[in-house]
This record gives structure tokens, C-alpha cells and sequence, in this order.
């Protein structure tokens, strides 16, 4: 199926469960495409269900579920030809590997050519790799292309089992107008960390490394901004030592407070791991942004980050769970501000050539625009 002359590309983008993060609204308002989004699980479009709830056709599909499990596949399949028909679809993104899967027979049926783009989880996490990696290895072959956030996630991708030259790295790209005008040579010893609170963020990694920085340097603070499970665990832990007062948990903020936050720091720090269940990082956004204002970045090598920080030169990388490595380059900034600026500056230099959303949409587009053409 392809496009009919003289109309804008139709493009359905398919997201799982949960939020709209802010790359998958990035991609729905900025690719040149009529763009329709569906939320899967169920399949619903601006919050409403694609197949009928009139109670009769619900009960039918209720009960045909209840003689065979398979049947809940027919159901979406069924969903997903109704969406794609209803937006005249000329082809499909699905954000993450399980959407890419739930969508896949509906493509092949219509001919539509689908582009499953990979963030983290979706290919690291164990429990995911164990449900689908059988399916994976099939929707590989039916895809069309293949995007991955960082080189190291392409390469897991390939050993898991896509074909090389359908996997295409293509980092996010941040809002450099958005996210500018930090002054780290000027900043005082602030520390800022943006990030949900989960195992594989480390947040507890961070206030270890930065409960040191501050025993050496009392005006030294951290703020950090984000929410999660391990959120009342850092709480605990920065009141056991003693740290309260140079700590603050700003919970879940909005774009423009984080903006703020991040132009009055001397240094952003993340200290990723891969977490006991597999789970790592793609590319962390908030490096990103972090780095377009003009901070220098603290963090680890891990999955994508040295490919948005060069260590030594737009930031300073340790290893996953060196603590004391990290308490050294917190440090090493808190007493060097002029230092702390020229990374900085090389940081948001970085961003501007390399991570711009201008950039990613566009690569994104040309991996969608090839996938067209051969639809052709």
C-alpha cells in the first residue's frame, strides 16, 4: 500500500501501554506525516476503543476468548486492520518490540510496510526477552526496518537475531531552543539528577557518590527531580547520612522547572546500571537535555551514554556501581567550575551537531521514507 499522489504519507504510530514519553510525542508532532496515534492494549485511539463496547459484540468477543486464549490475538489483529483501514494507513511505526509484535498480522495482511522502534527495556529486560524472543526473531524478518537508540543497542538487536541491514541506530534528538543557558563556571556546587526513581537510574548510587562530594564541600547540594518506587528508599538513605539538608527530592516536575533546574547547576549526574532483571537503558533523555544546556554530565558507561558523553569532553564517565569514582568527578567539578564550563560548552557543541531533534526526526523520516518507497 502506498500513498496516494498528491497527499502527505499516512502513519500509524502504535504505543504500548503507559504515557506518551516525550520521543514518541516528538515523533506524532514532528514527522512529516498525517500521523495517527493508537495506544495499544487495548487498541483505543484518543482514548477510545477501536472495536465496538456495544454489549453484544463484547460478550461475542468475551466468549470466544474464554474457549481459546489464541483468540485474544484475532481480537487485536481485528482492532489494528480496523485503525489502519479507518486512517488510510501508508505505513506503521510501533514504539517498542511487544507493540511491533501485537501489530505485525495486521500489517502483513494489508500489505503495510512497519518500522519497530526499539528503546531499552523492550530488548534488555529478561522477563520481556523470555516472552518474546521466539516472536522477536519472526517480526525481525517481517519488519520492514528497524530502529535502534545507540550502537550498542543495534548490536544486541543483531545477536538477537535482525538482520544487520535492517537495524538502524538513530539516537533521540532533544529541543536545543528549549534546553539552554546553563552557567556551570559560574553555577555554585549544585548537582542535579533527572530520572525516575528505579533500580536501573541508580538513584541511591548517586546519593552514596554524592554524600562524599558533600563531606568534602559542605555548599555542595543535590536536587532530584523524578519519581518512582525507590523514591521513599532515598529519602531513607540520604537521612542516614546525614545529608538531609544538602538533598532535595523535587518529585515530578514539568519541562520548563526542569529547564531551570538544569540552567542553575554546576553538574548534571546519573549513575545507569543494568538492573538484577536485565533492564538498561537506550539513551537516556535527560543526559541529553542536560547536556544542550550546557552542563557537563556525570555518569556511567553504560549502554548509550558515552555515545552522548565523551569522557573528558563534554563529561566525566565511571564505571557501573564504582561509587567512589563518581564521588572523585562530582568533586573534581565542584572544585574546578572553570572546568566544569569548558565541558559544558563542549557538551551543548555536541548536542547541537549530533542530538538535535531536528537531526533524529529527519533520519527518522528517511527510515520511513525508504520503507515507503519499497512499498512502492
Amino acid at each position: 500500500m502506498q500513498a496516494a499522489q498528491g497527499r502527505r504519507p499516512s502513519l500509524c504510530v502504535v504505543k504500548g501501554s503507559g504515557g506518551v514519553e516525550t520521543f514518541i510525542r516528538a515523533h506524532v508532532d514532528g514527522l512529516p506525516a498525517d500521523v495517527t496515534l493508537i495506544h495499544d492494549l487495548p487498541p483505543r485511539i484518543d482514548g477510545r476503543p477501536i472495536l465496538s463496547q456495544a454489549r453484544l459484540h463484547r460478550a461475542y468477543r468475551k466468549t470466544l476468548r474464554l474457549l481459546n486464549r489464541r483468540e485474544w490475538a484475532w481480537e487485536l489483529t481485528a482492532a489494528y486492520l480496523t485503525a489502519f483501514r479507518r486512517a488510510h494507513a501508508d505505513a506503521v511505526l510501533a514504539e517498542f518490540g511487544q507493540s511491533g509484535v501485537t501489530v505485525s498480522d495486521a500489517c502483513r495482511r494489508l500489505g503495510l510496510p512497519l518500522i519497530v522502534h526499539f528503546h531499552g527495556a523492550d530488548i534488555s529486560k529478561r522477563a520481556v526477552l523470555d516472552e518474546y524472543g521466539a516472536r522477536y526473531r519472526i517480526l525481525f524478518h517481517e519488519a520492514c526496518a528497524i530502529v535502534a537508540v545507540s550502537e550498542p543497542m543495534r548490536q544486541r538487536l543483531i545477536a538477537c537475531g535482525a538482520p544487520p541491514d535492517r537495524v538502524h541506530r538513530n539516537p533521540y534528538g532533544v529541543n536545543i531552543q528549549a534546553f539552554h543557558g546553563a552557567t556551570p563556571a559560574t553555577a555554585g556546587p549544585t548537582f542535579v539528577a533527572v530520572g525516575r526513581f528505579v533500580e536501573k537510574k541508580a538513584p541511591q548510587l548517586t546519593i552514596l557518590a554524592f554524600a562524599d562530594v558533600h563531606r568534602r564541600d559542605a555548599r555542595a547540594r543535590l536536587r532530584m527531580i523524578g519519581t518512582g518506587p525507590l523514591v521513599d528508599a532515598s529519602r531513607d538513605l540520604a537521612r542516614g547520612l546525614g545529608i538531609t539538608s544538602a538533598v532535595c527530592f523535587l518529585g515530578a516536575q514539568p519541562p520548563d522547572v526542569i529547564q531551570a533546574e538544569m540552567r542553575q547547576a554546576r553538574a548534571f549526574v546519573q549513575h545507569s546500571i543494568e538492573a538484577s532483571s536485565g533492564d538498561a537503558e537506550g539513551m537516556p533523555v535527560a543526559i541529553l537535555e542536560a547536556a544542550a544546556s550546557g552542563l557537563p554530565v556525570v555518569a556511567t558507561r553504560h549502554a548509550g551514554i558515552p555515545e552522548a558523553v565523551i569522557d573528558g569532553e563534554t563529561g566525566l564517565l565511571v564505571d557501573e556501581h564504582d561509587v567512589a569514582a563518581m564521588a572523585a568527578a562530582m568533586s573534581k567539578l565542584a572544585d574546578d567550575p572553570t572546568l566544569a564550563g569548558r565541558l559544558g560548552k563542549a557538551g551543548r557543541d555536541h548536542v547541537e551537531t549530533h542530538f538535535s531533534a531536528e537531526h533524529s526526526l529527519a533520519r527518522l523520516w528517511s527510515i520511513i521514507d525508504a520503507c515507503l518507497a519499497r512499498a512502492k
